[in-house]
This record gives C-alpha cells, sequence and structure tokens, in this order.
C-alpha cells in the first residue's frame, strides 16, 4: 500500500487520527503492519493522542509485533503511569521474546522516572542476553537509571565497564553521585573528565555545582565557577541559576549576589527566588524584601515560591509585621497560600512569642494542618514554655501518626524546662514502648580537602586528644571574658557540673576547636561548619566569643539558617 506519511501529516486532532484508524480499515490496510503501529505511536505520544484508546488498539491485536509492543511500551513511558510501560515490557518477553534494543530503551526511560532499580537490573540482563552491550546510548541510558536510583555501585561499574564513553555517560554519573551521597567522588570525576579529554558542558556542571552544594564546599565551588567563567558557560541562565544556590549554600552570600547582579542573560523567575531565598537563609531580610519589591517593579510576577521566600526572610530576621502584610497581600495578587505558607507564618510568630496567635493562624486553615505545622508550634511552645498549647499539639501528632523523635524530645524538653521530671519520665516511657530514638546531632568541617564529623562527646577522631586539649584552652580562655554556660538549655535531671560538661563538647564546638588547630578555612579564611541540627544557645554564645578571642570569622551552617560569627556577634543578631 502506499505511505500513510502525508495523512499523517495532516493530523491535527485526535478525531483526525480516528478518521485515520476508519481509513484503514474501510480500506482493508488496518493489518498492514506499518500502517498499524503508526496509528497506535500517534495515539501513544502525539501531542492530540490519547493513551487509552491506543491500548484498545493494541488489545485488539492478536500476535502484537515488535513495533507494536514497542509504540505502546513508548507511550506509557512518556505517560504519567511509567510503570505500565514496564508491565508490557515484560509481556512482550514472556510471549514474544523478539525485543530490541528499542524496546529496552523504552522500557528503561520509564524506570528512570519511577526510579526502578529492580525492573532496570531485569532489563539489565536481557541486554546482556540479546547482545546489546555495544549499543552505547542504551548503556548510558541504563548508567543513567542506576544513577538516579541511588544505585551507585551498579552505576559505577557499569562506567567502569563501557568499552567507550562519551559526555552523556559522564555526566550521567557525574549527576547520580552528586545527587546521592558521594558528592566528593563527582567532583572527582568531573576533573578527571577535563584530564581525559573531554569538555564539561553544562549538563556537566550543573552535576558539579550539586555536588559542591552538598558538600557546602566554597573553594571547590570557585573552581568550578572559574571552568565556567573560561568556558563561557556562564550564559546559560541554569547554570548561573545554579551557582547562585551554591554560593549561598557554602556560605557566600556575597558571590552568589555577585552571581545574580552580573548575570549575562535574562534572569529567570528562579534567579530571583533563589537570591531572595539566600539573602533570608543569611540573616540578610530586609535585603531580601529590597529585592522582592525589585522584581516586581521590574513586572516580573511573583509566585507560590516567590512568596515562601520572601516569608523565610521575615522568619529569620525577626520582621513579623512585614511577614504579616506579605502573607495578607498574596491573595490580591492571585497567589493562593498552602501550608508551607501558613507554615511559615506559624513559625514567624512563634519564634517572635506570639504563640496563642500562632495557633490560631493554624486553625484558621482552609486545609488540614500537616505534621510540620505542629511541630512548628511545638518548637514554639518549648521555646516559650507553653505547656498547654505544647500538649495540644502533641495530641495532633500523635492523631496524624507521626513518630518522629523530635516530637517527643520537645515535648519532654517543655516538661523538663518547668521541672515536671515525672511527665518527663512518661515521654521517655512512650518513645521506649514505641522504640523510637533521638537522633544524635553532629557537625562536619572541611580542612585540606577532606570532611571531618564529629558528633558530641566524638573521641573517635585522630586528633580528638588534641581537640580536646584546645577546648580546655577555650574554656580558660571564655572563663576570663565572664562566661557562663548557658545550663538551663540541658534538659536532664544532672547536676550543674555534668551539665557544663556536655555542652562544651557539643559537635558544633569540637568541629571549631578543630578548625582553630588545623588552619581550617586558611589564608585567613573563615572557619565553616555544618550541622544538622538547630545550633543551641550555648553553643551560639561560646562561638561568638571564640570570634572574638581568636580573631577568627566563623560560619555554621545549622537545619535552618547560616550564623557568620565575627568580632564576638552574629549575623543573625540572636534571633533565629
Amino acid at each position: 500500500m502506499a505511505s500513510i506519511e502525508p495523512l499523517v501529516q495532516r493530523l491535527s486532532s485526535f478525531s483526525h487520527i480516528k478518521q485515520l484508524q476508519a481509513h484503514l480499515i474501510t480500506t482493508g490496510h488496518f493489518g498492514f503492519l506499518p500502517s498499524r503501529s503508526k496509528l497506535i505511536e500517534l495515539c501513544a505520544i502525539s501531542p492530540f493522542g490519547n493513551l487509552h484508546y491506543a491500548t484498545e488498539i493494541f488489545c485488539q491485536i492478536q500476535t502484537p509485533f515488535k513495533n507494536d509492543w514497542n509504540a505502546i511500551i513508548r507511550g506509557f513511558a512518556r505517560s504519567n503511569e511509567p510503570k505500565i510501560a514496564v508491565t508490557y515490557y515484560q509481556n512482550m518477553f514472556r510471549k514474544a521474546k523478539n525485543l530490541d534494543a528499542l524496546t529496552c530503551s523504552f522500557s528503561l526511560q520509564a524506570c528512570s522516572r519511577f526510579l526502578g532499580v529492580f525492573e532496570a537490573k531485569q532489563i539489565h540482563s536481557h541486554i546482556v542476553r540479546f547482545g546489546f552491550t555495544a549499543d552505547d546510548r542504551l548503556v548510558t541510558t541504563l548508567l543513567d537509571v542506576y544513577a538516579k536510583s541511588n544505585d551507585l555501585s551498579s552505576a559505577r561499574k557499569l562506567f567502569g565497564e563501557m568499552p567507550r564513553t562519551d559526555r552523556a555517560s559522564w555526566n550521567a554519573l557525574i549527576a547520580g553521585l552528586a545527587q546521592g551521597d558521594q558528592p566528593k567522588e563527582a567532583l572527582g570525576l568531573f576533573k578527571r573528565m577535563k584530564t581525559e579529554g573531554l569538555r564539561p558542558d553544562e549538563i556537566t556542571v550543573l552535576g558539579a555545582i550539586s555536588a559542591c552544594s552538598q558538600l557546602g564546599s566554597l573553594p571547590e565551588g570557585e573552581t568550578v565557577h572559574s571552568y565556567i567563567k573560561e568556558s563561557n558557560l556562564d550564559k546559560n541562565v541554569q547554570v548561573c541559576n545554579a551557582l547562585i544556590d551554591m554560593y549561598y549554600k557554602c556560605g557566600s552570600v556575597d558571590k552568589a549576589c555577585d552571581v545574580f547582579r552580573s548575570m549575562g542573560c535574562r534572569k529567570s523567575l528562579v534567579s530571583w527566588n533563589s537570591m531572595i531565598m539566600g539573602l533570608g537563609m543569611h540573616g540578610h531580610g530586609s535585603d531580601a524584601l529590597k529585592l522582592f519589591n525589585e522584581m516586581s517593579q521590574d513586572g516580573i510576577p511573583a509566585d507560590a515560591i516567590t512568596y515562601l521566600s520572601a516569608l523565610c526572610a521575615c522568619n529569620h530576621a525577626g520582621l513579623v509585621s512585614e511577614g504579616l502584610s506579605i502573607f495578607k497581600s498574596m491573595e490580591s495578587s492571585g497567589v493562593k497560600p498552602n501550608v508551607k505558607h501558613y507554615g511559615s507564618v506559624a513559625d514567624l510568630l512563634g519564634r517572635a512569642g506570639r504563640v496563642k496567635e500562632a495557633y490560631e493562624i493554624i486553625k484558621s486553615m482552609p486545609s488540614k494542618p500537616d505534621i510540620v505545622l505542629w511541630q512548628t508550634l511545638l518548637g514554639a511552645c518549648k521555646t516559650y514554655g507553653e505547656v498547654e498549647l505544647a500538649e495540644i499539639a502533641s495530641r495532633e501528632l500523635v492523631e496524624l501518626g507521626s513518630h518522629s523523635c523530635g516530637d517527643f524530645v520537645l515535648l519532654s524538653n517543655t516538661y523538663a524546662a518547668h521541672e515536671r521530671w515525672d511527665d518527663v519520665g512518661k515521654v521517655r516511657e512512650a518513645m521506649k514502648s514505641k522504640a523510637v530514638k533521638k537522633i544524635p546531632g553532629f557537625s562536619f568541617i572541611t580542612v585540606k580537602g577532606s570532611i571531618h564529623k564529629f558528633i558530641n562527646g566524638d573521641q573517635d577522631h585522630p586528633d580528638w586528644k588534641d581537640i580536646y586539649k584546645k577546648i580546655d584552652e577555650i574554656s580558660l580562655r571564655m572563663n576570663g571574658m565572664g562566661y557562663a554556660a548557658e545550663t538551663s538549655f540541658v534538659l536532664h535531671d544532672i547536676g550543674e557540673e555534668e551539665k557544663e560538661n556536655v555542652l562544651w563538647y557539643h559537635s558544633e564546638r569540637l568541629a571549631v576547636a578543630y578548625g582553630l588547630i588545623s588552619g581550617g578555612g586558611g589564608d585567613g579564611k573563615p572557619i565553616q561548619v555544618n550541622k544538622n541540627l538547630r545550633i543551641c544557645v550555648d553553643c551560639h554564645v561560646a562561638i561568638k566569643l571564640i570570634s572574638k578571642i581568636y580573631n577568627r570569622e566563623i560560619i555554621v551552617r545549622d537545619r535552618a539558617r547560616f550564623h557568620h560569627f565575627k568580632d564576638g556577634t552574629c549575623s543573625c543578631g540572636d534571633y533565629w
């Protein structure tokens, strides 16, 4: 029969596809393989197609051919139900066993979308069995699935076995390592790629920037940025946005601002949102709000993320009235507040001591408050000793099925602050009965390219004796300046001296002490510490004094924000 391509080119709606099917049936050509497969493909993947209708056509075929299977698998691989594509693949293998490299490729693309590493391993075995391993693009697609699914050992093994690697395969592995738990290895691969003669492109540097953000390593970030400028990749808006995000996560909001202001491409909404969020996390609330207003003056409409970034900036800087004003203006701007916006406002009020107002905000929500909102209120109750509201929040968390150790710890600490030790005991018994364990605090610092991790009271570090000597020296010098430990925040029924010892060996202090004895930062650069939890009140006081005593800038990135300690003060203004 004549080619149906001229008919296909004139298609512009689903009704036209149905007319084409009727035409093929009328002329007796529906059973002709190329026409039938093309029709399934049109229904499955064209912008005006219908995947359900494609499935109906496919099910009418008694003995589907390879192209029929490939068309339906490809359609589902691109749909909102990619798992179904793999089901068709498995049926095809059982019934026909005549799959080809395209079948495997479409199925792997589906696995990539739902992170189906088990299914990908099955397909991998078929690739080996049918001799498709010479297909570089297919193997790279498999590598991408392993990398995105965080099966990094399989990804690295496959990469090492590839007879030929191109930029796409390097990019897939670098991105996987960066987004997984091996950012240092991702940067090593980025450097190795350059030495082996393959020039990194925009996708490569996005992976490398992500790795720097994960590590919080400013020197590594600056090295990647230098390559970006040399290669003229800073004209790409996604690359610039990633640099802004990386710099503020690595503790340098000034460099993030430099990138933002000098962008050689048109700023996107993401650019503005990232910069507003970055300024807020570093405590520059007023500057963040200036940028928020500047954005509006430039005619760029704010979205839900913009408003959330602005609210977070108010939150970190204690700008309560400004935050409430922004929240109230959302509806008139056509942006409906979601649970995160309500949570930010509740946190803003709670941190300012307006805990009952925070509770009223939560109750006024049009939708049901989630676990995070009640945890936010519980945290504020602990800070300001609101026992009754803490109990309400705790009950709501239990009803929502939350078993986070933080919920129990906050309620326990609220009771402990009022010396209600019987209630503390009940909470601890509940934790034991539910097998809930407290998340240990830890901090890490990068010195000369090596990451050093500390937990509270750590004695596992090879230099722990020198670190403890430094802690003793710091203690003497701080006591000479009138320092008194904030033992009220060590919420255990123990003596004062024991409480002071607990405080002195918190993980962030150990990391700072190691930074001092190892020359951390180097060349007068700040000592930078990352912590998994919020910094405690006493450590905050102590590190302010350490920055003054040793004339060193110290940056601590905790779970919520950045603290820049310099000359005895902190950028947060003692508000966090």
